[in-house]
């Protein structure tokens, strides 16, 4: 019995020898160490936020109540840190509007200006549609966006939004964006409004003198 296990460690202990020399003939040690050194992640370095240093000041120790006849307290200095923020806009400030010079036109000016008006468009000729148009705030303060009659629009106006010229009394000309949809004009009144000081209670004649083209006229 004995000497069948000796014989047992003995072939089992050769046949590890010969396996070590194998693997060293393979470089198998090598190899998995190599493996092992290349396997491993290496930490990545993290950065620390460094809080930005506002001022110091002194500040007293707190002292308890038991020793208030002893001597004065001692100081030491501390460091005050500070978040900074990013001040944040006034949007609303951007687009506020000075409506301080609005002018209010009365019931009565209003009137007379649309009579005039009326009374100037009968003189013109018949051959080129026309329509009286009298202002408003929104007209020549704030928005400034100009509806024009929907009836006019689809009997005489382009389907599609186009570029419309507005030609004053003095022959200057000034392009306008026409909206379809909406009947009106918008970029590029605003130009015109105030280039000719209009205030609400003026009325203007509109004159088309070809298929993008206004004549326009200020009864004030």
């Amino acid at each position: 019995m004995g000497i069948a296990k000796r014989s047992y460690e003995d072939l089992r202990r050769q046949r590890l020898e010969e396996n070590k020399k194998r693997m060293e003939e393979l470089h198998l040690p090598q190899l998995s160490q190599a493996f092992k050194q290349q396997s491993s992640p290496k930490p990545s370095p993290v950065k620390r936020a460094t809080p930005r240093v506002i001022r110091t000041e002194l500040v007293a120790v707190r002292r308890s109540n038991r020793v208030a006849n002893k001597p004065a307290p001692s100081y030491r200095e501390i460091v005050i840190y500070e978040r900074s923020e990013t001040p944040r806009r006034n949007l609303t400030g951007i687009y506020k509007r000075d409506l301080s010079n609005r002018v209010y036109a009365s019931d009565e000016d209003r009137a007379m200006a649309i009579s005039r008006a009326e009374e100037l468009e009968s003189g013109l000729e018949a051959d080129y549609p026309t329509f009286v148009k009298p202002m408003t705030q929104s007209h020549v303060t704030g928005g400034f966006w100009l509806g024009l009659p929907a009836y006019f629009c689809r009997r005489n106006l382009p389907r599609r939004d186009e570029t419309v010229t507005l030609v004053d009394e003095e022959g200057e000309e000034f392009p306008t964006v026409y909206l379809a949809r909406k009947a009106g004009l918008s970029g590029g009144w605003r130009g015109f409004s105030i280039d000719h000081g209009l205030v609400d209670g003026d009325a203007l004649v509109f004159q088309l003198i070809r298929p993008t083209v206004f004549k326009v006229r200020n009864v004030a």
